[in-house]
């Protein structure tokens, strides 16, 4: 089942189910990728077609923020489960894969900082295989998707920011021999000990968000969207609006 939050379907679904439906995508032929859409990304494929329909088009769309579970609570819609940020999503997830030894490809991030996050996983999750890394400032995606499928890893994690991540895995999944994309923002600096997450009262109390603007107040300028977000979960409330239920087209809907 899936909730729409201003035209985004989220799959309300309990965080060991996620991970389990991911292993399951692994052992499936078809090719398909993950996104973990915040406020942000909500607010921008609202009025960005091609962007939307890439988000829902995922075949898991997951709650990453507070805000995503507090919209659908307005919406009269709430998403039972709770937020599933990412980055908690991806080492549940590690953890399966190194149990069973799979195989992962890490894009995004500076120069070196998806190399070093590799290592950085190999030995926090023993098993784990990583086939290869590329970091997010190459100039043409047709390279990249070679290299990528010269290592044939089960799990490709992009790392290219919102909404960059979402298009491109949108546009080359089709091109890739990865069975599972996963598109996970800033994941790799933290995975690679450049960046610390939130302490863990911000964590449980969905305030990461708060934290990440006291270390980095140029974080503002992205976070001038949320009011609009608000005032439009506000009036979808009060008199509905005929563009949400555009481009959800996977599962099941509630309004």
């Amino acid at each position: 089942m899936r909730v729409n939050v201003l035209g985004v379907g989220f799959d309300d679904i309990a965080f060991d189910q996620a991970v389990f439906r991911a292993l399951e995508l692994l052992d499936n032929d078809n090719k398909t990728y993950v996104v973990t859409p915040n406020p942000e990304i909500v607010w921008k494929a609202r009025k960005d077609e091609t962007l939307r329909l890439a988000v829902n088009n995922a075949e898991l769309v997951l709650a990453d923020g507070v805000g995503i579970v507090l919209g659908a609570r307005i919406l009269g819609t709430p998403l039972l489960s709770g937020r599933i940020p990412g980055i908690d999503f991806a080492s549940s997830f590690l953890k399966e894969m190194a149990q069973s030894g799979r195989s992962l490809f890490l894009l995004g991030a500076k120069p070196g900082v998806a190399e070093q996050a590799g290592q950085k996983l190999k030995d926090s999750y023993p098993g784990l295989i990583i086939a290869g890394s590329e970091d997010g400032y190459f100039s043409g995606s047709r390279q990249v998707v070679e290299k990528i499928n010269s290592t044939r890893p089960d799990v490709l994690f992009v790392c290219l920011g919102s909404p960059k991540q979402e298009l491109w895995m949108a546009e080359f999944i089709r091109q890739l021999q990865v069975k599972l994309c996963v598109g996970l923002g800033g994941s790799l600096d933290v995975f690679a000990g450049k960046v610390k997450r939130a302490p863990a009262f911000f964590q449980k109390m969905g305030l990461e968000w708060l934290y990440r603007l006291f270390i980095d107040p140029r974080r503002i300028k992205r976070m001038a969207v949320l009011p609009l977000y608000v005032v439009a979960l506000v009036w979808n409330r009060i008199i509905g609006d005929r563009e949400q239920g555009a481009g959800v087209k996977r599962r099941g809907l509630r309004k």
